[in-house]
């Protein structure tokens, strides 16, 4: 068993392997595929427009690049533990790095169309919500790799203390996210608002394509913690976690769309430098 867990053994249909199935290879090739050029898109559009926070889109599609290359190695190796941890611990953990990008977006509309607009100040916003990524982060790494050397040992440890380690950070991630929709919402209703009314400042059309797309892609990246959640809860053996179609659609194929819209729509494009006052440094 060690030397399967540490080799190249294909799949023995008497034994089960730490998912429940054998990945797709397809699947995962086809998720390296897209998930790369997306996240060379971002590195290129962080590069042109200069605006390095943005990075964070690169980097979040790196992580996911990663967790796939170990689960289309998984494909041929279901049993090595290490192709399993690589793509656990990643791709957990790939979409703080898009949180914490939407986060800063949030912040800089604030400034660019008034205080008015917003309960919180830019700067709060990024010191809140970040740590909140921060902490999610954390949480979900450890309590991943717990669980996943626990699932992985022989014979197999309880990975309870684990799976609840990493469940907390999803459950902590979703709960901060639902608060930032709740705020994103408050932000939406003021701009509004303030047009009707004349005040502060008028909106360019690019302003609010970005705005749709922010709502666009926060709402792929909900659902996905919805699903992770759930599929969580249901433990090692749950229904949701040893049937790969659900992954492929409520993770994988959630996250490119979220990564995807700001290719189309990227921050650096549609967000004037001239009216951002409120972050030393800003300039699109």
């Amino acid at each position: 068993m060690d030397s399967m867990r540490s080799g190249c053994v294909a799949n023995n249909p008497d034994i089960d392997t730490s998912y429940g199935y054998v990945p797709s290879e397809a699947a995962g090739i086809t998720f390296i595929a897209l998930f790369g050029v997306t996240t060379l898109l971002h590195l290129g559009q962080s590069i042109w427009s200069r605006q390095w926070w943005t990075l964070l889109f690169a980097l979040g599609g790196l992580t996911e690049v990663i967790g796939w290359i170990g689960r289309t190695w998984s494909a041929s190796c279901p049993y090595n533990n290490d192709a399993f941890l690589m793509q656990i611990t990643t791709l957990i953990i790939a979409p703080t790095f898009w949180t914490a990008a939407l986060y800063i977006i949030l912040g800089r509309l604030i400034a660019l169309s008034g205080p008015h607009t917003s309960p919180l100040t830019p700067r709060i916003y990024l010191i809140i919500f970040c740590t909140c990524d921060i902490v999610s982060l954390v949480l979900q790494a450890i309590g991943g790799g717990m669980a996943s050397v626990a699932s992985s040992a022989n014979p197999p440890e309880d990975t309870a203390a684990g799976t609840n380690i990493m469940v907390a950070g999803i459950v902590f991630q979703m709960a901060a996210i639902t608060v930032f929709c709740a705020l994103f919402v408050v932000f939406i209703q003021r701009v509004r608002r303030a047009e009707k009314t004349g005040q502060g400042v008028a909106l360019s059309r690019g302003t609010k394509i970005l705005i749709a797309a922010t709502s666009t892609s926060i709402t792929f990246i909900y659902v996905r913690s919805i699903y992770r959640t759930i599929e969580l809860l249901q433990g090692w053996d749950g229904y949701l976690i040893t049937h790969e179609p659900y992954f492929i659609v409520l993770d994988g194929a959630m996250m490119v769309a979220a990564a995807a819209v700001f290719n189309v729509v990227h921050p650096a494009r549609f967000l004037r430098a001239d009216v951002d006052g409120s972050l030393a440094g800003s300039k699109y």
